[in-house]
C-alpha cells in the first residue's frame, strides 16, 4: 500500500478489522511482526521509537489532553522534548491556536476542563501539529462529538488541510466521513486485508466486490453528493461591512444591491455576524462586534451537502463561506445547491441491476 505525500487516506472496515493496528504500527505504538514500513525512504522499523514518534503528529477521539496542563502547555509538550527556546515555543503556539480558530489571548492558559468537546479536540490538533510534522495519524479523533460539532471539525481539517498539505492516515468507522474527508479510501475486511483501495468516487462508481457494495450500503448515488465541494460552484457577494465602520455606510451600501442583512467582519476579514439594517440603525452598532458563535459558515472545502445542512438552519437564505485563515469569500445560495445537485443527478450512472 503507497500513501502519496499530502493526501488524506481514509481506512476504513468493519469492527476489529485492524483499521488502527494498522496505523498504530506506522508509528510503533504497536511492533509489527513482518515486512517494511518506509516514510520516504526511511524504514521507521529502524528508527528509535520516540524519536520517531516526535515527529509524527497523532490525534485520537476525545483529543487526550492532560487534564492539569493549560492549553498552551499541552500544544508545547512535543516542542519542549525537541529542547525549542521558550520564544520559538511560545510562537508556536499562539500560531497553531489561531490555525485551529481558537484566539490565543482567550484560550492559551485555560484548561481542558473549561473547553468544550470540539474545543478540545481542536486543541487536540493543534498539538499535533506542534513540531510541524510530515505525517499526521488520526484516529477516529471526531467519533465522540455531536454531529454538528463533528462536520464543524470536519471542516476545518480540510480548511488546515489546503494550506499544510500534509499527509493524513485516517482511521473511522463512518464511510460517509470517508467519502467526504478522504483524497483516497481503503476499505479493510477482517484480518487487514485491504479489499479495495481507490478514490471515493471509483469506490462508489465501481466497488470491486460485493463486500465492498455492501460496506458501501444504499444511497451510493446520494453519497455523490459528497464529493462535490463549495468550490466548484459560484458564490455570490452579500452586503458586507467591517468592524469600526461608518454604520449608515453600511445600510447605504446594502440598499444599493437591496439586502436586508449585512456581514460583519473584523479586522482580519473573518466574519463575526450579521447585523439587520435596523440594527445598524445604532451609530455604534459597529463599534465592537463580537462573533456569533451560532453564524452559519462552511469552507471552501466543504461538502454541498454540508451547505445545505447549514442552509437548512439559517434565517437569511444563504451560507457564508470561508477560505484561508478562515477569511470570508462570498455567500452560497440554495439554488445554487440545488440547481448543482440536479446535475449530479443528471451525470450519476446508473446502478447495474443486481445479479
Amino acid at each position: 500500500m503507497e500513501i502519496p505525500a499530502g493526501e488524506i487516506v481514509m481506512l476504513v472496515g468493519p469492527s476489529g478489522c485492524g483499521k488502527t493496528t494498522t496505523m498504530k504500527m506506522i508509528n510503533r505504538l504497536i511492533e509489527p511482526t513482518s515486512g517494511r514500513i518506509l516514510i520516504g525512504d526511511d524504514d521507521v522499523t529502524r528508527r528509535n521509537p520516540d524519536e520517531l514518534r516526535r515527529h509524527i503528529g497523532y490525534v485520537i477521539q476525545g483529543a487526550g489532553l492532560f487534564p492539569h496542563y493549560t492549553v498552551g502547555d499541552n500544544i508545547a509538550i512535543v516542542p519542549k522534548l525537541l529542547k525549542w527556546d521558550k520564544d520559538r515555543i511560545a510562537a508556536r503556539v499562539d500560531e497553531l491556536l489561531d490555525l485551529v480558530s481558537l484566539d490565543p489571548a482567550q484560550y492559551r492558559d485555560r484548561y481542558p476542563r473549561e473547553l468544550s468537546g470540539g474545543q478540545q479536540q481542536r486543541v487536540g490538533v493543534a498539538r499535533a501539529l506542534a513540531a510541524d510534522p510530515p505525517v499526521l495519524l488520526m484516529d477516529e479523533p471526531f467519533g465522540a462529538v455531536d454531529p454538528i460539532t463533528r462536520q464543524r471539525l470536519q471542516d476545518e481539517l480540510l480548511r488546515l488541510q489546503e494550506e499544510l498539505r500534509k499527509t493524513i492516515v485516517f482511521v473511522t468507522h463512518d464511510f460517509d466521513e470517508a467519502v467526504k474527508l478522504g483524497d483516497r479510501i481503503a476499505i479493510l475486511q477482517v484480518g487487514s486485508e485491504i479489499v479495495q483501495y481507490d478514490t471515493p468516487e471509483q469506490i462508489l462508481n465501481n466497488p470491486a466486490d460485493d463486500f465492498v457494495r455492501d460496506f458501501v450500503g444504499a444511497g451510493a448515488a446520494l453519497k455523490q453528493l459528497s464529493l462535490n465541494r463549495v468550490r466548484d460552484v459560484d458564490l455570490h457577494e452579500a452586503a458586507v461591512a467591517h468592524v469600526g465602520d461608518d454604520p449608515a455606510a453600511a445600510v447605504r451600501a446594502a440598499r444599493a444591491i437591496n439586502r436586508e442583512h449585512v456581514i460583519v467582519l473584523d479586522a482580519q476579514e473573518r466574519p463575526q455576524r450579521w447585523l439587520s439594517l435596523d440594527e445598524l440603525a445604532d451609530p455604534h452598532s459597529l463599534d465592537d462586534v463580537t462573533r456569533d458563535e451560532e453564524l452559519e459558515c462552511v469552507n471552501l472545502a466543504s461538502t454541498l451537502n454540508d451547505a445545505l445542512d447549514e442552509m437548512l438552519t439559517s434565517s437569511h437564505g444563504v451560507v457564508v463561506v470561508t477560505g484561508r485563515r478562515n477569511t470570508y469569500q462570498g455567500v452560497v445560495r440554495v439554488e445554487t445547491i440545488m440547481d448543482a445537485m440536479s446535475g449530479i443527478r443528471s451525470t450519476t450512472p446508473a446502478a447495474e441491476p443486481a445479479p
